[in-house]
Parts: C-alpha cells; sequence; structure tokens
C-alpha cells in the first residue's frame, strides 16, 4: 500500500499557525536548539575530558613505569650455537611480532617506540681507572644490544657500532658500542674510548667505543624505557653509607652483537618492551584498559607466550598503578560531574514542559473551539504534534550539528541520543498539554482563586511521597557521599522541589492576610493589585518549580566552584606561608642587603624576615623540631592577615633584660599541638645546631603558622637567639602582584630559592579532569541562570494579554498612567519576590544540608595531603546574582509592559468578545 501523500490544506494550515505564532515558534526553535546543544555537548565534553586525563596521567608517569617489559632468559639449548641463535636479531624480531601480537584492545601498542633486543640485567665493574669514581668505587656498565638505533638516534661524533668478519658468538672478546652524549659527558667517554668489562670465566670483553648518538625522542619509550641506556645514573649498594656511590650507565653495543653477552657476569637476557599507544587511550574503556595490561602482564597474554616460546618469560608492568590511580581521580571526579548533569537536566526538562505549557493556555480558546466542534483528542493531538514538529526538528537538529563542531574527537552516539531526547519533548509538550487540559469538552473553566482553593488529596499524597524521597536522598548524600547511587546525584534538585512544593502550600496564608488588612485603604491600586493576585488561576506551581530548581542549581554550581577555589588558595597558602618566600639553602642565611632590595620591588606590600632554624632538637626529646625566630609584631600582623595562627604580638614578645633565653628568662613560644602535647608547656632547653641553646616556655598552641611549613613548629621572639642563631634565612612577602621573574632576579647569584602562592596554586590543576569539571559547573551555573531568567520571562508573557486588556479596562474607567504601572508591579511583585527569597533560602540550606556529603578534595587538589576536608562553601555572587536577577525582571516587564500599553491607547486591548 503506498502512504498517503499530506493533504495540501493540512500543510497550508501548519504554515498558516506558525505565520500566525512567529514569535513563539521562534522562541521555542530557540530553545530546543540551545537546550539540545548542551544535552549534546555534555557527554562529549565529559569524553573529550576523560581522554585528555587519561592521556595526560600516561604521559606524566615514566615510560619504565608505563611500558610493559617482556623478558626471558636465554633458553635453554643442547648446544651453544643454538642458545646464540635465539639472541640474534632474526628470532628477536620474530618474537616481537608474536609479543605485540598478544596486546589486546583497547590496549594498543606504539611500535616505533616499542624496543627490542639483549641486554645485561645487572652492572658489570669497569675497572677503567679513568672512568669516574666518586667514592673511590669502579663504575658499574650494562650492555645492551638494542635493535633500531640508527633510527632512534643521529649520530653527534664517530659512528655507530657494527660487527665485522665472522658473526659474533659467546667467545667473542671485542666488540664496538656507541654511548649518549650525556653517558659520555658524565663518564668522560670519547670516541675511540677502550672499557674493560668482565667476559667469559677467565676473560675480558673489551669495548670500544665508536661513536657518540643524541636521541631523537629522549622522552620516548624507546630511550626512556631503559633510562640508563639514555643518562648514567649515581647508585649505591643496599645496605652501604650514603657517600659510598658509583656510577651506573648503559653501553649500546652493535644490534647483531646479543651473543656476546651470552658468557659475561651480567646475567643476560632477551627483552621486548612494549610501549602503549598514548593517542589511542579513551577514558571510557578504563576498566578494559586494565583487564587489557593484567591479561597481558599475568593473564592470557602471557601464557600464550610461554606456550609458544619459552616458559620462563616474565611480563612486568606498573601501567596498572597508573590506571589505577587514574581510576581513583576520576572515582572522586565523575559523582560530581553526575550532580551538575542531573540539576541541569531536570531544569532543562522542566523548562521545555513549561514552554509547551504557556503555549497551550496561549490558545486555550482556540483548542476549545475546535474541541465544541468536533475535533477528536488524537486529531488534535496529532495537528499540535506536526506544529510542534515542524520547528522542534530542525532546532535539535541544528543544536546537534552545533554540539559536534564546536566539540569534535569524541562519540556520537550519545550526542545523538541526548539532542533526540531533548528535541521529542520538545515536540510532545504541546499537545501533551493541550490533550490534557481539553478531555472533555467546555468552553469555560472553572475559577480556581489561589487564595481560596484548597489542593486536592492527590495531591497531598504525591507531595508527601517527593517530601519522603527528598529526605532519603538527602540523608543518603550526608551518610554516604554522592558517589552512592543515582538518587542521591538527584538531592540538590529535589531540594529545590521540595522548597517549591511548599512555598506553593504557603503562598495563600499571607494572600489571605494582606487582602483583609487592605480591605480598608482609600487608594485603589494595593486592594485591586492583592485582589488581582489572588484572583489568579491557582499559583503556578511549575514556574516556580523552575525557578527555584534553577536558583538551587546555580547555587549549588558556584558553591562547588567557590570550594574549589577556596581550597587551592589554603593549600597554596599552607605550603608557600604567604603571597611569597624566599628561603636560604643549604642551611646558610641571605644577603643583608637582599630584604631592603626586595622591599622596593614593586607589587611586594609587606616583608617579615625570620630565621628557621630546621636542627633545633629539644633536649628532653630525641626528635628534631624547626624553630623559628621572628619579630613578634610584624609576624603578628602576617599571622592575622593570612588567616595562620594569629596571635597577640605582646604574649610572644621577651619581657624584660637579662641573658636571652636563659633558664631564668625563658623565652615565650608559639608551638604546634604536636609539639605542646609532646614536650609539654613548662620550660625546657632546646639545644641549637653551632652548640648553644634556649630555654623556651610554650604560651601559645596554633595548627598552623606562616614560618614553617609542617606540623611540628616552634615560634620565638627572634630578640632572644644567640647571635649566631639570629641570622635570616627567610622572607615572607604580601603583596597581590608578585612577580615571579623579578623576585628571582633580585635574589639571583644568592643560594636563595623564590616561591609563590599563585604558582603553586597553579599546581595543583593536575588533569583536564579537574579543570574540565571546573568548565562543566560554570557552564551548569550559567545554564541555571538562563533557565531561571527564561522561566520568568515565559511565566510573564503568559499572562501578558491579560494584563494588558485589565489595564486598558482600569484606563476606560479614568485610572492614569502612573497608578498603572505602580498596579501591575504590585500584581507581579508578590510572587517575583517569593520566588526570589525561596531560591536564595533554598540555595543557601540547600548548600548547608549537603555539605557534609560532599568531597571537593579530588577535584581541587593534586594531592589529598594539602588540606584536609575540602567542603562546599557558599558563595554569595551564585545565591545572591540570580535571586536578585529574577526579582529585578520581574518587576521591570510588567512595568515597561504598562509604559508600552499606554503609549498604545486602549482601543486595541478592548476588541468584542474579550471578557
Amino acid at each position: 500500500m503506498t502512504p498517503q501523500p499530506v493533504l495540501p490544506q493540512v500543510r497550508a494550515g501548519i504554515r498558516a499557525r506558525l505565520r500566525a505564532f512567529a514569535g513563539t515558534s521562534v522562541a521555542l526553535a530557540l530553545l530546543v536548539a540551545v537546550t539540545a546543544a548542551l544535552a549534546a555537548a555534555y557527554p562529549r565534553a565529559v569524553d573529550r575530558y576523560a581522554d585528555a586525563g587519561l592521556r595526560r596521567a600516561v604521559e606524566q608517569a615514566s615510560p619504565d613505569r608505563t611500558t610493559v617489559q617482556v623478558d626471558a632468559p636465554p633458553p635453554w639449548t643442547d648446544t651453544a650455537q643454538e642458545a646464540e641463535a635465539a639472541l640474534r636479531p632474526g628470532p628477536l624480531t620474530a618474537a616481537r611480532a608474536k609479543v605485540l601480537a598478544a596486546v589486546r584492545a583497547p590496549l594498543v601498542a606504539d611500535p616505533a617506540q616499542s624496543s627490542y633486543g639483549v641486554r645485561t640485567t645487572i652492572g658489570m665493574d669497569a675497572s677503567d681507572p679513568w672512568l669516574p669514581q666518586p667514592a673511590g668505587i669502579p663504575a658499574q656498565l650494562v650492555l645492551a644490544a638494542q635493535q633500531g638505533l640508527a633510527s632512534h638516534a643521529r649520530i653527534s661524533a664517530g659512528r655507530l657500532p657494527r660487527t665485522t668478519g665472522e658473526p659474533v658468538t659467546a667467545t667473542t672478546e671485542r666488540v664496538e658500542a656507541a654511548v649518549t652524549a650525556a653517558t659520555a659527558r658524565t663518564l668522560h667517554i670519547r670516541v675511540g674510548s677502550v672499557i674493560h668489562l668482565p667476559g667469559a670465566p677467565g676473560a675480558t670483553l673489551t669495548v670500544r667505543i665508536t661513536g657518540i648518538v643524541v636521541p631523537r625522542t629522549p622522552a620516548g619509550a624507546y630511550w626512556s624505557a631503559l633510562p640508563l641506556l639514555r643518562t648514567p645514573a649515581l647508585s649505591r649498594q643496599p645496605g652501604s653509607a650514603v657517600t659510598d656511590v658509583y656510577w651506573l650507565g648503559g653501553l649500546l653495543l652493535a644490534p647483531d652483537a646479543g651473543p656476546a653477552l651470552l658468557s659475561s657476569p651480567g646475567m643476560p637476557h632477551r627483552y621486548w618492551q612494549v610501549a602503549p599507544d598514548v593517542t589511542a587511550l579513551h577514558g571510557r574503556d578504563l576498566d578494559r584498559l586494565a583487564s587489557a595490561v593484567a591479561a597481558l602482564e599475568s593473564g592470557p597474554g602471557v601464557q600464550r607466550l610461554r606456550e609458544g616460546g619459552d616458559p620462563r618469560l616474565e611480563a612486568v608492568t606498573s601501567l596498572d598503578g597508573v590506571l589505577a590511580d587514574h581510576a581513583g581521580l576520576r572515582s572522586g571526579i565523575d559523582p560530581l560531574l553526575l550532580l551538575a548533569a542531573v540539576g541541569t537536566g531536570t531544569l532543562a526538562v522542566i523548562v521545555l514542559v513549561m514552554a509547551g505549557g504557556v503555549a497551550a493556555d496561549r490558545r486555550r480558546a482556540e483548542l476549545a473551539l475546535l474541541r465544541a466542534r468536533g475535533a477528536s483528542l488524537p486529531g488534535l493531538a496529532l495537528r499540535l504534534l506536526a506544529e510542534t514538529a515542524a520547528v522542534a526538528v530542525p532546532a535539535g537538529a541544528l543544536g546537534l550539528t552545533a554540539a559536534l563542531l564546536v566539540l569534535p574527537g569524541a562519540r556520537t552516539a550519545p550526542a545523538v541520543a541526548a539532542a533526540l531526547a531533548v528535541t521529542l519533548l520538545g515536540c510532545v509538550a504541546l499537545p501533551l498539554r493541550g490533550v490534557l487540559a481539553h478531555r472533555t469538552v467546555r468552553m469555560h473553566d472553572d475559577r480556581e482563586d489561589s487564595a481560596s482553593a484548597r489542593p486536592s488529596r492527590r495531591r497531598t499524597v504525591a507531595e508527601l511521597t517527593v517530601l519522603v524521597i527528598a529526605s532519603g536522598a538527602v540523608a543518603a548524600l550526608r551518610r554516604q557521599g554522592s558517589g552512592s547511587t543515582g538518587l542521591v546525584a538527584a538531592a540538590p534538585v529535589l531540594t529545590g522541589v521540595v522548597a517549591a512544593l511548599l512555598l506553593a502550600r504557603l503562598h495563600p496564608l499571607p494572600m489571605r492576610a494582606l487582602s483583609r488588612a487592605t480591605t480598608r485603604l482609600r487608594g485603589p491600586v494595593i486592594p485591586l493589585a492583592l485582589a488581582q493576585v489572588a484572583r489568579a488561576p491557582g499559583f503556578a506551581v511549575l514556574p516556580l518549580l523552575a525557578l527555584l530548581t534553577a536558583l538551587t542549581t546555580a547555587a549549588f554550581g558556584g558553591s562547588v566552584l567557590a570550594g574549589v577555589t577556596a581550597a587551592r588558595d589554603r593549600a597554596a597558602l599552607v605550603a608557600v606561608g604567604a603571597d611569597g618566600r624566599i628561603d636560604t639553602t643549604a642551611g646558610g642565611s641571605l644577603p643583608e642587603a637582599l630584604p631592603d632590595r626586595v622591599r622596593r620591588l614593586p607589587g611586594v606590600r609587606g616583608l617579615t624576615a625570620a630565621s628557621v632554624i630546621d636542627e633545633a632538637k629539644p633536649q628532653q626529646g630525641g626528635q628534631q623540631v624547626p624553630l623559628a625566630g621572628v619579630d613578634p609584631d610584624a609576624y603578628a600582623q602576617l599571622s592575622q592577615r593570612t588567616e595562620m595562627g594569629s596571635f597577640d604580638a605582646a604574649s610572644l614578645r621577651q619581657k624584660g633584660a637579662g641573658t636571652a633565653g636563659g633558664a631564668d628568662r625563658p623565652l615565650p613560644a608559639l608551638a604546634s599541638a604536636r609539639v605542646a602535647e609532646e614536650y609539654g608547656t613548662g620550660p625546657y632547653v632546646v639545644l641549637l645546631p653551632d652548640g648553644s641553646s634556649v630555654t623556651v616556655r610554650i604560651v601559645l598552641v596554633r595548627e598552623s603558622t606562616p614560618a614553617v611549613i609542617g606540623d611540628d613548629f616552634l615560634i620565638v621572639d627572634r630578640a632572644g637567639l644567640p647571635r649566631g642563631m639570629a641570622r635570616t634565612t627567610t622572607l615572607l612577602l604580601t603583596g597581590d602582584a608578585l612577580n615571579g621573574r623579578t623576585l628571582r632576579s633580585a635574589a639571583e647569584g644568592t643560594t636563595a630559592t623564590v616561591r609563590l602562592r599563585a604558582e603553586e596554586r597553579a599546581r595543583h590543576v593536575d588533569s583536564p579532569l579537574q579543570s574540565g569539571a571546573e568548565r562543566l559547573y560554570g557552564v551548569a551555573v550559567g545554564a541555571s541562570a538562563g533557565y531561571a531568567v527564561l522561566t520568568l520571562l515565559l511565566t510573564v508573557l503568559r499572562t501578558a494579554p491579560e494584563r494588558g486588556a485589565l489595564l486598558a479596562r482600569l484606563r476606560t474607567m479614568g485610572m492614569n498612567r502612573s497608578q498603572g504601572r505602580r498596579l501591575l508591579i504590585l500584581t507581579a511583585l508578590p510572587q517575583a519576590f517569593l520566588a526570589a527569597a525561596g531560591g536564595l533560602l533554598t540555595g543557601w540550606a540547600g548548600i548547608h544540608l549537603l555539605s557534609p556529603g560532599v568531597d571537593l578534595t579530588t577535584i581541587a587538589l593534586a594531592s589529598s595531603s594539602a588540606v584536609e576536608g575540602v567542603a562546599l562553601r557558599t558563595d554569595p555572587l551564585s545565591l545572591a546574582v540570580p535571586a536578585l536577577t529574577v526579582l529585578l525582571l520581574a518587576v521591570g516587564v510588567p512595568a515597561g509592559q504598562a509604559w508600552w500599553t499606554s503609549r498604545r491607547g486602549s482601543v486595541r486591548e478592548l476588541r468584542m468578545g474579550d471578557e
């Protein structure tokens, strides 16, 4: 059966309706397009941030951790020739192909950076005296015949090593090698140098250096999976003294010289380094990626390699630890993102439904007339669906396209599903509202005054159910945290829902009281305004719900951002002690002219000098306690300004004259709680590094202090320290515009280090997951504020014709323009004030209710040990600005309408048939 074509009169009817309601159609198109774009952008943004975060985590970890190192000793064979053959390039390359084939998706190997060859697993002593020996211990060298050297290095001097004449065997005593430029510089190696190493029993392996190479990608896995081949390092034997160090480096043999290592005491192994392809990693595959790594390390992958090769083959990697650390970061951020998504998504649904309701109310008379003339409910629904689909479908496609173009490189299916859901809701909101409102044929609706209407039992049961669900969600969030269940993620939204239902219940009470109180007033404006508010057709729960949900979501998002900012500022302050810090190193002191030079620099507002002694030791204990000598007045001001253990300067100042810090006059000290608990507050002697001592008595206990970083400290008056210990070692700077380059330039030529609070704060944004979550919360706050404004505009526009007609009628009865403006403003003010105040209080209460269950440590800080307990923090701007905007718009739009209506006159507003 061929499909019936759409009748021309139907198409003409749709076009006529769209032209008649052009403004409403454009508004619906914009709403659907923006909402579809936001809905489609969210999963793509999460995908992009997850991918970037995983790749950053793998890139930041050194290749010796992220590379899967597969190695095996020489195989058991009947003859030496068979063992030598297994160490030649051909069999090694064939085995490499099997190793790479054992890698299973989503783990993808990077063949270009995956190295292989033969190497010694322990260092061998080099007997040549010209090699550096820091503690008189001979240098140790590791030999490696690594394949692909020519393609991964460029020659700086000499040539690459090669083998000549007969093939290399286990008895070969002379081989050629190359070293990297860093190895040559550190170990004093030149082209032509000869190094002697232990070889076969009773023999010496002579290695002649033929070239010095420079790695093309030194940070790549080819060079960094075995970093000793690139850069030598100081090492020491376990259990030896700290000063008993020796150099450990690597020599690069010719690719086919592996058999020469077979008889060496260096325990040679065949090895294959599997480097992961970072560009192929995706955050959505994190669990499967961990399983693939486990399968290659100790699962089916390595079992297949053992069955097809050497049963002694082993695979080792720390990539699983890197993935586990990243999974921990994601587990702390994903619930917070879900909170933002649920809040904004619920708000978008409410606004779309509300838009459909407003459109249905504007067309109530038309739809009632159609029903009275015999239109069926299915026919009416299909007609409205066709009209809205003609607007919503292209708008949804436009929003989806914008999201795909703005955020490339992510999955498409979730974005399409989200945009499709938004478009579908935009299409069906008006038909459903129209069908529900016109189930029965009637031309007039019963009036339901908000001041006298009584809620039905069904509504009461529904509201109590919502209250119970919201209470359970809030209790679960406070007790279990934000990552427990999906319902917990809706706790902020449910808080706004409960507040909206409560305000809708309480709204008639003040209206009744005000109506009775103003009945005796002489002026007509206030009684008419209150009567108009009281005669409103039921208090609009849906607009109030949308407004409170929007304001609560904006307040919650703003509190998350404020908490993150405050946590990073606090962590940076704890790590630095002030806005800037200049410390001396190696136990010295700062130059005497440096404080004056730094004080004159631009941006420096204040400077406090301190003498920090890290090696101070209480005589009655065995642990060292950092002791700082300060000027009490300046240091008290600094402590108060930074809010780090503020105190009264007089309590720390040394009293009277006499021997400084002696037994007869102990120095008053400010101490940490741990030091005060361990040593007590009574006078006790503190030994100083130069052999002198001071007697201190703890008079103040604080949790932190600017001069000393850590939980253990003693702060005393600097004037009470011996002259040799009162040298300036630390400068604590304050200022909002400290310049790190200028400060380092001023300290150049000294042993001082410069640390800035702003630089320390930037280090806490360690992953794209953190910065991405912040951006998503910023978008959530902006979207919530925008939806709040849109909700208010929809509410105002819904009643605009009635207000215009009312004002026109009153003008014909003698009301002047000023009274008309005041009437409309007073009519809109009660509900606007209720919504703004309710949103402000709901946001504030929601933050305090949900704060115990929301931990922002993961999103705020690079390490959880920086500060403890990063919780939500009330942000006055995110609370007050949206609420005030709602109040101003709610009052401003009716005032503007009154002014515009007075200019147009009353004739157009009073047409035949108006009620």
